[in-house]
């Protein structure tokens, strides 16, 4: 549908680009005081997508909660964004999303229906995931958000974290990044309509299938590729396991567009704040051009599944991702710590 304004001109920023770097954000949470309970497998002291808290033997529960500011202009895809982004998540976790809460933040510069289209889009997200929406809060501010707070169930044995990889697993990716640096050429309206329209419907896409996929193998580790971009998920994931992440430059799938805007200086915000948090954990053997690199810290929105499985399973489990998410690849493997978090091979 079309606006007489912008959405994405009433914020500062847009997407997940908004969030807050990962360095920043683990200062931010140092010495609070918080009860602590055995039941509680996953905190927000894990730099995790969601928390986990065991019920029972059978049963665990999946929280999380994402929002953000408007990345396109249409309010119905932007709900629909949004909505996905919020739920990929729980898929992260291994987990069944199945109930939501509405998070917004609408302005008066905002027409009304413009804030029906958005939850329109959210809703029909969360019901082409199983998910109930019982419920919400908006508010009134300087810039509009839209997000959700999502509950999920998942089996304790089989949750997926993103500190638990292991020597010898192979890494596969399910969407193609450049999303961030795509969106800000967008803005500049350097963005041809075919790409920005491919773009818009990998971020409205859910992480359903490949979550349903990756549940049948020996999966060790996972995590989605969002605001802290790949290397900067992957900084965590290698901290958090005490392993090396090798990624294989060559074969991460990436919109090639996002390229020459790099190569341009179309970088957002976002990608520095994730290259200053994770550089330092990063070695490169061979050639990895500058504008790659940008590619591999860029922010990225309603991003793939990063997912660490046994190196048995790696034949069986790209043959089943590629017949529901074709752009899935692998990307990369895991060995013992070595002198880097992150080694970049060119």
């Amino acid at each position: 549908m079309e606006t007489k304004a912008k959405l994405t001109r009433l914020a500062s920023c847009a997407g997940c680009g908004a969030k807050v770097g990962a360095g920043t954000l683990s200062a931010l949470l140092e010495d609070f005081h918080t009860h602590t309970d055995p039941r509680l497998i996953v905190g927000f002291d894990k730099s995790d997508d969601a928390s986990v808290f065991v019920i029972n033997e059978d049963t665990a529960l999946i929280q999380t909660v994402d929002f953000f500011p408007p990345i396109v202009d249409d309010p119905y895809l932007f709900g629909q964004i949004a909505a996905a982004n919020a739920i990929s998540d729980v898929y992260a976790m291994g987990g069944s999303p199945q109930l939501a809460l509405n998070v917004m933040c609408v302005t008066g510069k905002m027409e009304k229906e413009w804030i029906r289209e958005i939850l329109r889009g959210g809703y029909d997200k969360a019901y082409e995931a199983g998910v109930i929406i019982s419920g919400g809060h908006t508010i009134e501010g300087s810039e509009p958000l839209y997000g959700l707070a999502v509950t999920g169930f998942a089996h304790p044995g089989r949750v997926f974290r993103n500190d638990t990889a292991r020597p010898g697993d192979v890494l596969f990716l399910t969407k193609p990044l450049g999303i961030g640096i795509l969106t800000t050429a967008a803005k500049a309206q350097m963005t041809d309509p075919v790409v920005y329209d491919r773009i818009c419907r990998q971020m409205a896409q859910l992480n359903k299938d490949a979550c349903r996929v990756m549940q049948n193998f020996q999966v060790h580790s996972c995590t989605d590729v969002t605001g802290f971009g790949l290397m900067g998920h992957s900084c965590e994931m290698a901290q958090g396991s005490g392993c090396t992440i090798h990624l294989q430059v060559d074969q991460i799938p990436f919109h090639p567009e996002a390229l020459e805007m790099a190569d341009m200086g179309l970088i957002p915000a976002g990608a520095y704040r994730n290259r200053d948090f994770a550089e330092g954990e990063v070695k490169i053997l061979g050639e990895v051009s500058r504008a790659m690199q940008d590619i591999l810290y860029d922010p990225q929105t309603s991003g793939g599944l990063l997912i660490a499985v046994d190196g048995k399973d790696e034949e069986d489990l790209l043959r089943q991702l590629g017949c529901v998410v074709p752009c899935a690849a692998r990307i990369g493997y895991v060995t013992e710590r070595e002198d880097a978090g992150i080694i970049l091979e060119g």
